[in-house]
């Protein structure tokens, strides 16, 4: 815990008397809830790791880009099983402990609705849209993603909610672990396994891991109850955390779909590799960012400028962190085909060109969830929308014409562009607020 402690001394305690988190946050949980997440997110490198050794090597660059195709495809809507009602939940419940039951009562009954329909819609686009060889596995994956994956994520929330940062780590990596536990077994008995093979056991472990995840929420704060007034009252907010959701799934994923599309199955294969390691290098900053919404969402309750106030603490530990590791990745980027096999050999280029990212993340990561949680979602799902749009219709020109490195241009200047565009909608919105340009309540949500 002794991150916690530096973590928190910096962020909350070395601060002079009057500064925001000295004044409105104990010195020590949002720390320690870091550490936690910290802790959870390090295991959750090494799972990551094994993973993708694991499944690389069971499956080659062909068959990984197949699998990775269809999961991008069922990826760019399954945020939408739950309409937000996770967000929801995790916004009010923070505030008002007493109101678990109804929240959880709403995510339960949502998702399990709009799971089904998606799962069937997915299976009958999905022709129109992907390669053959990926249209025959998105039915495991749309079940394993948009039903049991989302109803862990939405586990996930009720701890984070209740600030229980240990047991938020340990949800965040449930899925990761059974998969990474499945993926070596398949390696050690069958040595190689097709995309179908694979889809089908990801989607048992998926299935068990969302079991496990709602038998220890029930265990902790008990069963749901269910309210159909208050799911239909919360649906229009829930439903704009859900596009704002896709949106970012839209800009991650749509490049491996339009891959899988003109047949790129191997350049997925070597593509999608790389992107997968800048996700986990991304990790930090997502802990980071975990930890703190539901603090967020408190400070943001009472003021903007409260929350971007620590936002900006935030963010200026996680810069210098994703500096590093965008070094590390440069550097150490000759040794992935060693790691994962000579069929990924080209993946050392697109690693580098990508290794650059997690340090645009860190900067819409975290100045996103200000304005999400101080009541201006509509603002981030504004700059989210501008960014999926243009990633969409550049994919369009690059992909056709340069294979995984259009696709590598185009996410570069997608992250890059977010985190410029949230920045100043966040830094404006607070100057005019204190300047009296405009009354808040007119673009923020209701506050629980």
């Amino acid at each position: 815990m002794y991150l916690a402690q530096r973590f928190n001394a910096r962020v909350g305690g070395c601060a002079g008397e009057n500064s925001l988190p000295m004044r409105l946050l104990p010195q020590s949980v949002l720390g320690r809830n870091i550490g936690w997440m910290f802790l959870g997110q390090g295991l959750g490198y090494a799972l990551r790791a094994l993973y993708f050794i694991f499944v690389a090597r069971l499956l080659g660059v062909v068959q990984y880009g197949i699998v990775v195709g269809a999961f991008a495809f069922v990826n760019l809507v399954a945020q939408y099983s739950r309409l937000g009602s996770g967000m929801v939940l995790l916004r009010y419940v923070s505030a008002d402990h007493k109101k678990f039951p109804v929240y959880w009562g709403s995510v339960l009954a949502i998702t399990s609705a709009v799971s089904g329909l998606l799962i069937l819609a997915l299976r009958l686009v999905a022709p129109l849209v992907l390669g053959a060889q990926s249209v025959s596995i998105v039915l495991a994956l749309a079940v394993g993603s948009c039903l049991c994956e989302q109803l862990t994520v939405s586990a996930t929330q009720v701890f984070q909610a209740f600030e229980k940062a240990s047991i938020t780590a340990l949800f965040n990596q449930l899925t990761s672990l059974a998969r990474t536990l499945m993926a070596a077994a398949m390696l050690l008995v069958m040595h190689h396994a097709t995309a179908g093979q694979w889809a089908f056991a990801s989607a048992i472990v998926s299935a068990v891991a969302a079991a496990s995840a709602l038998v220890t929420v029930t265990v902790y704060f008990g069963r749901p109850q269910f309210s159909p007034k208050l799911t239909l009252q919360r649906a229009g907010e829930g439903i704009e955390y859900a596009f704002a959701a896709s949106t970012t799934s839209a800009y991650d994923d749509i490049d491996k779909t339009m891959l899988s599309h003109y047949g790129m199955n191997a350049a997925n294969g070597i593509y999608a590799m790389a992107y997968r390691i800048i996700e986990i290098a991304t990790s930090p900053v997502a802990s980071v960012q975990l930890a703190a919404e539901p603090r967020l969402f408190q400070l943001g309750s009472r003021d903007l400028g409260d929350a971007a106030a620590l936002g900006h603490r935030l963010l200026k530990r996680a810069l210098p962190l994703t500096i590093a590791t965008a070094i590390v990745m440069f550097v150490c980027a000759p040794l992935l085909p060693l790691v994962v096999g000579k069929s990924f050999a080209e993946g050392v280029s697109a690693l580098r060109w990508l290794c650059v990212i997690p340090i645009f993340r860190s900067v819409h990561y975290i100045t996103g969830s200000v304005l999400t949680c101080a009541g201006y979602q509509r603002y981030r799902t504004v700059t989210q929308v501008i960014a999926a749009t243009m990633n969409f219709g550049l994919n369009l020109w690059f992909i056709p014409r340069y294979g995984w490195h259009g696709a590598a241009w185009v996410s570069l200047l997608t992250d890059g562009l977010l985190g410029l565009m949230n920045w100043t909608v966040l830094e404006r919105t607070r100057s005019r607020i204190a300047l009296g340009c405009y009354s808040p309540s007119i673009s923020r949500l209701p506050v629980p």
